[in-house]
């Protein structure tokens, strides 16, 4: 769905899975450092947008997802995963509930299956569940952000700045109120910098919550049964998983970034070692220079030097060995 905010002054369509908004409008750092001082706004109209109704939805999505949200109080934000019957991640929800319907915006494209998966599991249940992508349009405020919020948004805020629902018929009349806008590369290059895992990008077919950090954020621990939950479990109270995510500063005198499924190798054996992983998401940085997130093997020193591609990479940890 192509958004009317691609007629703004420098606006470059962003490709891929993101297909549909700006990745940028013409000064990238300046969009970093506008979102990193709290002022302007991010277009996020690509993502799906999913309702749940009715009296039981709270306590009927609290069986399925792997957050506690049975009773999630109006307008607090949340994030949750559904996992397969393998504990592996299909979809990653971020969640509020107005007090009369709970909102999720999700990955682009990711709707359908998902409420497929959702309307498979209604059985006696007093709910409704409808795909508001047509109707409603996701903006992101930063953090710190002053700009009002219009009249009947459903917001969802936290840590990293406020996510609005707005009537995708109000998408310029926002932008006109609330600019400069930013470009999703800016968005995404303060993800990073957060640490923050993305789906499809830091996710392949076999990634396990524990890997990326979601536990206690988008996993609660302490819940009843849902889909996948013995895979969680058994990887918190025996065990390990095989990968972690890390945080990468990437050599600055490289001209291009390594682009995602850049494999990982030990710097000491150079591109021709073992392959202890790959890059996620590369991005540039206002202030950080280029930075990465990757998955690796468990079991990589901490201190070890690495190589992406043929571009020199210092890691940080982001979960622990």
């Amino acid at each position: 769905m192509k958004s009317p905010l691609l007629s703004l002054p420098g606006a470059v369509p962003a490709e891929g899975v993101d297909e549909g908004v700006a990745a940028h409008y013409g000064e990238l750092f300046r969009e970093q450092r506008a979102l990193a001082d709290g002022t302007g706004f991010v277009d996020l109209s690509h993502r799906g947008v999913v309702s749940v109704t009715g009296s039981d939805r709270l306590a009927w999505l609290h069986l399925l997802i792997t957050q506690h949200v049975s009773e999630l109080p109006a307008g607090r934000a949340t994030e949750a995963l559904i996992l397969s019957a393998n504990g592996h991640i299909e979809h990653h929800l971020s969640l509020v509930d107005d007090g009369e319907t709970t909102w999720a915006h999700v990955e682009p494209g990711t709707q359908d299956a998902l409420i497929a998966y959702l309307e498979s599991m209604k059985f006696f249940y007093r709910v409704e569940v409808a795909d508001r992508t047509d109707e409603f349009a996701v903006v992101h405020l930063p953090a710190g952000s002053i700009a009002p919020v219009p009249e009947g948004a459903v917001v969802r805020e936290t840590a990293y700045g406020r996510d609005l629902f707005v009537p995708r018929a109000d998408l310029e009349t926002f932008a006109a109120a609330h600019g400069p806008a930013a470009g999703l590369l800016a968005y995404e290059a303060l993800r990073v910098e957060a640490h923050r895992p993305r789906l499809g990008f830091e996710t392949d077919h076999r990634t396990i919550p524990h890997e990326l950090g979601w536990i206690g954020s988008a996993v609660h621990l302490q819940k009843g049964c849902y889909r996948g939950q013995e895979t969680v479990a058994r990887v918190q109270n025996l065990g390990k998983p095989p990968r972690r995510l890390v945080f990468l500063h990437l050599d600055g005198s490289e001209v291009h970034l390594p682009a995602a499924g850049t494999p990982l190798h030990l710097a000491s054996e150079g591109a021709e070692g073992r392959k202890l992983g790959f890059v996620t998401t590369a991005v540039r940085h206002h202030e950080l220079g280029p930075i990465a997130l990757g998955l690796i093997k468990r079991n990589v020193p901490l201190d070890a030097g690495l190589v992406a591609g043929d571009t020199a990479a210092a890691q940080e940890a982001v979960v622990e060995p």
